[in-house]
Order: C-alpha cells, then structure tokens, then sequence
C-alpha cells in the first residue's frame, strides 16, 4: 500500500482538526464528507481534496481503506458499521457509542474482519499520563488505595439554545462529552469497575442533560475512586483532566503538563527516583513525532491509526473498541445507578443478607 485512502466524516470542531492533520498526512490520499451544505461549499472553492455531501454515496463511490469519524455521538454507531461492512479500518471519535451494546457489537466485527479499529481517547498519548501508568506498574506508592478523577472546563455557562452536544440524545451531555475522559484512563490504569456507587447527574444550566458528573467506582482487587467532573465550571479557561492517586507508599498526580510522584521510600523497581518529590513534565516525557500538527497527543493517534493501516497490522496498538467498549459500560453503570439510586455491580466483600442489587454483565 503506498498511500491510505482516508474520509474524515464530519467537519465540526473536532472534524475540522482531523481533517487538518488527514489531509497533511503524507502517507495519506484523503477524501471528506460532511452534512453541511455550507461547509462542504466553501471546502470545496478552497482546497482540491473531494469533499461529499452524502455519507453512502462516498463509501460506494471511493475505494476507502480507512474512515475517521467525527460526527454527533448518536451518528457514530451506524456509521462505524456501515465502515467495517466495507471493510474500512476505522478511527472513531470519543465517547464510542451512546449504548455500550453497539459498542459491544461493533467491537466484535471489527475483531472478526481484523480491521485496525481506534477510537479517539487522546489522553492516553499524553507523556504525563503515560508516566503515571509506568508509575503504577512499577509499584511506585504500592497499594492504590484511593483515586480522585477529575474535569472541569467552560463549555456550558448560561441557559442557552440546545445543540447536539448539550442534548442527551445527540451527545450524551457532560458525562459522554467530559466524564469520560478521566474515565478511559482509569480504564486503562485498572480495568472495568466491579461497582458504581453515589451517582449524581446534576443540571446547572442545561435542561435536557446533565452538566455535572459524580460517582464512586470500587475495583475488588484495586482502590476506590471518586469522580468529579462539571463542564461549567468558568474558572478553567479550558478542559483540564487530571488524575490523583494516593497508596502505601506515597502519591502520584498527573495532568496534561506534568506527572508529580511522591515516594516515603525508595523501591527497587525506579532506582532514579529517591525518597521525596519527583516531577517531570509533559516535554521531558513525550518522544519526537516524525508527523507532527496541532498536538504531539492528536497527530500521535492518528499516526498510529494511519501506520497500522498501513502496515496491515490487525487491531489498533492503543485505544481499540474494545477499550472504548469499556468505558462506555462504566459510563451505562453510572447512569443505571445516577436514575435508580441502587448500586450497580457488586463487590466482593458484600454481606449475603445485603439487599439484592440489580444485576451487570450477569453478577
């Protein structure tokens, strides 16, 4: 394959930056689709990549290897599908699916036509939360007790005009949108949660969705974790995700500028890090990118999609369904909990004579 013939689907704000990256990709023949009447006019004066009105005209049309989707979050499923039934690798935007079921689904035939399949969970590529991982592994402050998950950003501030993000239906409101950031990256530092506790969906401004997010997450053979999330929240000037850790031996912080690392003592498996405050920042943490445009985390992920397309590897290397799969059974378990005021899964340690929680995945 000398070059992937890519579609970028969908130029909002996200599209738009994918576009950018696609489109300057130099192993990349890219193609572009948007709704947009308006959009697809001005592109179109402007630059001499095509660019489609109609979404299945262009997959019957162009012989796409590749497909990344970046349209309102209720679009993502059928389209997703009608990618892989053409056989297209496909990168997705996040949150995956809306019903974790289809992301179940779509993860599975994915698998089963092994198709590079990535979904676009951008912090994993970012050097602090990386380093926080690495930290983990190694031990670092021993048994993880407890975890603060955090985002706050200025998105929705004042009663206004709905759009597909703020309608629960379109977007998912602040849970999808925003939750579930620091939510993929305890996915990925613990696995899948065995119990979801204290849920809260509260409005702020919006009427139709929720514009703050708060929930307790119990891993058996982990911590506990508190998330806290608000998406109108005007003293960030933008999204800012940040993940805290407190164990036996210590704590770790991370955000998308540093990885603070605190030791009681030292431990075999980190012999450059001493007893004390251990910082390093994102700059110090982050490999060159041969691709670089916008951020080392977004040309990062798309690179990756594009080389393993390119080499006919099967499966994504980071972010695949499966992960984004995940996530969006976490987020199902805190609205079940958020609406019905009962625990969601159970732990280990429950008492048999405990009420009888509503069953997940069959517990």
């Amino acid at each position: 394959m000398t070059k992937v013939k890519t579609a970028v689907v969908g130029l909002g704000k996200m599209g738009l930056s994918h576009f950018s990256m696609i489109n300057a990709h130099p192993d990349v023949d890219a193609v572009a689709c948007d709704g947009s009447g308006f959009m697809v006019d001005v592109l179109s004066r402007n630059i001499s990549t095509p660019i489609y009105k109609d979404y299945t005209d262009m997959l019957a049309r162009e012989p796409l290897d590749a497909v990344v989707i970046a349209t309102p979050s209720r679009m993502h499923a059928p389209m997703v599908q009608a990618a892989l039934e053409k056989n297209c690798h496909v990168f997705c935007e996040k949150p995956f699916c809306l019903d974790w079921a289809d992301s179940l689904r779509l993860s599975e035939l994915a698998t089963s036509k092994g198709l590079v399949a990535q979904v676009g969970y951008h912090y994993r590529y970012v050097g602090a939360f990386q380093e926080m991982k690495r930290l983990i592994e190694a031990g670092a402050i021993g048994r993880i007790t407890h975890v603060l998950a955090e985002a706050y950003g200025p998105v929705v501030m004042r009663p206004k005009r709905t759009t597909w993000r703020t309608d629960k239906a379109e977007g998912g409101g602040c849970l999808y949108d925003y939750a579930a950031h620091p939510l993929n990256l305890l996915n990925w530092f613990f696995g899948s949660p065995d119990q979801v506790i204290g849920s809260h969906l509260g409005q702020i401004f919006s009427e139709g969705t929720d514009d703050e997010v708060f929930s307790t997450l119990r891993w058996n053979d982990g911590p506990t974790a508190q998330l806290s999330v608000n998406w109108s929240d005007e003293s960030h000037r933008k999204m800012s995700t940040k993940i805290s850790l407190i164990g036996t031996n210590g704590r770790i912080y991370a955000d998308r500028q540093e990885c603070q690392l605190y030791l009681r003592k030292p431990v075999d498996s980190l012999p450059d890090h001493g007893a004390g405050w251990t910082v390093k920042y994102t700059t110090e943490l982050t490999d060159d990118r041969w691709f670089y445009l916008r951020g080392e985390e977004y040309s990062g992920q798309l690179d990756e999609f594009i080389n393993a397309v390119k080499n006919g590897e099967k499966g994504a290397r980071q972010n695949s369904f499966a992960s984004a799969t995940e996530t969006d059974q976490t987020m199902a378990m805190i609205i079940e909990n958020a609406e019905t005021g009962l625990s969601v899964g159970e732990a280990r340690a429950a008492a048999p004579q405990a009420r009888k929680k509503r069953s997940w995945f069959g517990r």
